[in-house]
């Protein structure tokens, strides 16, 4: 390692190549900046964290077994901290779309793990004599089992970061529909017009659908904890020692405080991704619902003269450059966009996961890229969504009551009192003659003044089961 001005030569298998002076990172790191301009995107901070807890785990484990020296085993382990911090972010200078299995990440991980574990133990960075990348850092270890239990690594760690925002997404609609219990409605099938409910009903149907959507996305991470990490290049753990993967998996679990298991069969770790695909496919459906529910706010907030007008909205900004006193609806705006984006983001990874071949899919970069993506944006969203639209979005109850009382779906009621033509009648004399469904079947002789009274109202259809009626 030969310096020079701001730069250092540093040497690897494929010759010299200057590095900056500074860097933590060598020379497969500069060559992989040099070849990789593509995105000006980086990896996520998250698998920078995780692969930083790979590398603490197995540094100790190494220096346990007697493989490494003491002092340089704990010197590796507190580097390995400062990447887990994220003290040295950014030296993580690497393009999310680089070389296949994500090599070139691995060995910025390696090198800036070793440099600043030269640094602890008093050496200059570049000089690998003290503690080299690939022969002490990376001992025992393949980016074909790093990257993918890093990968699992940081998306167990966003999940359970992601499971308080959707229950309190969950409780936030419970509670509006509890709150909007007695506020009766016309109901909309086909966007025309249907039965009356309540608009607590159809808010409890978007709590039911985000808590199943949700509780599918944490029963598929149960395929992300039994980690790879042993299966060293091909699955054969090449150059690991008895017991060398439990100890490892046991130290990421007490690192973590994750729920962990060593891979059953390390061949199928290393060859398949498809846990990443069950995952990603979960966040897709509970992305979809959220696209779902985030408009059906945005019709029944449509207005404010001109629209459903059913429901309003917190106004959080102005709507337009040009139209004074416009409001938007943002919050159900952003969380479509999200969920559009997550839903990319799963078509891309099934691409991802069905290209691997024979003992390897290189397509790791890709995969990760997209997931912790996904599973950073779509609970930030939905947390937003949750604080600033559902906890303060408040209903028109008079206008609701309105549109309930005057839709014809009310003779759906009278099918049982003078059949399904008969009714049909009275919804066409209704809509021609611009009368109530009750005024059209008392003039036409097809129900008694009586059965009109019983009958005809919104709050004999909301709960035909005879359950607890609204206020």
């Amino acid at each position: 390692m030969r310096k020079s001005g701001s730069m250092r030569r540093e040497k690897d298998s494929l010759g010299e190549i200057a590095v900056p002076a500074a860097a933590y990172y060598g020379a497969q790191t500069q060559r992989a900046v040099q070849n990789y301009p593509i995105s000006g995107l980086r990896v996520s901070p998250f698998l920078v964290r995780a692969a930083g807890c790979v590398k603490k785990a197995a540094a100790q484990t190494n220096g346990a077994a007697g493989r490494l020296p003491p002092k340089v085993a704990a010197a590796i382990a507190e580097a390995a901290d400062d990447v887990i911090s994220l003290k040295l972010l950014d030296q993580f200078v690497v393009d999310a779309f680089q070389s296949g299995a994500g090599v070139s990440f691995h060995m910025n991980v390696n090198e800036v793990v070793a440099n600043r574990a030269i640094e602890i133990l008093g050496g200059r960075r570049g000089d690998y004599a003290v503690v080299h990348p690939n022969d002490q850092v990376n001992l025992g270890q393949s980016t074909n089992d790093v990257v993918p239990t890093a990968m699992r690594l940081a998306a167990l760690m966003l999940l359970r970061e992601a499971e308080p925002v959707f229950r309190e997404a969950v409780r936030a609609l419970r509670a509006k529909a509890d709150e909007f219990e007695g506020v009766i409605k016309a109901g909309r099938t086909h966007m025309m017009d249907a039965v009356p409910l309540t608009l607590g009903q159809e808010f409890g149907g978007y709590a039911s659908a985000i808590e199943r959507a949700a509780n599918a996305v944490r029963e598929s991470s149960a395929h992300l904890r039994a980690l790879g990490i042993g299966a060293s290049a091909v699955g054969t753990g090449v150059n690991t020692f008895s017991g060398y993967r439990e100890e490892v998996v046991r130290r990421l679990r007490d690192l973590t405080a994750l729920d962990l298991q060593p891979a059953p069969d390390l061949f199928e770790a290393t060859q398949s991704l498809a846990p990443f695909a069950i995952l990603s496919g979960a966040l897709k459906a509970l992305a979809l619902e959220c696209i779902r529910v985030g408009n059906d706010f945005r019709l029944l907030s449509s207005g404010p003269v001109t629209g459903l007008g059913e429901i309003r909205l917190p106004a959080l900004q102005p709507g337009s450059s040009i139209m004074p006193g416009k409001v938007n609806p943002v919050m159900p705006e952003m969380l479509a966009m999200v969920g559009f984006q997550v839903v990319g983001n799963d078509a891309a990874i099934s691409l991802a996961v069905q290209a691997g071949q024979l003992e390897l899919n290189v397509m790791m970069p890709l995969v990760a890229h997209n997931l912790l993506q996904s599973l950073q944006i779509l609970p930030n969203a939905i947390g937003a969504f949750t604080t600033k639209c559902v906890a303060g979005v408040a209903a028109d109850a008079e206008r609701c009551r309105r549109y309930a009382e005057s839709t014809p779906a009310l003779a759906t009621i009278l099918d049982t009192v003078c059949g399904y033509q008969k009714a049909a009648e009275i919804v066409k004399r209704s809509l021609a003659g611009g009368k109530s469904i009750r005024e059209t079947a008392l003039e036409l002789g097809y129900v008694t003044r009586e059965q009109a009274e019983k009958l005809l109202s919104p709050e004999a259809l909301i709960r035909p089961e005879g359950k607890r009626r609204a206020r």
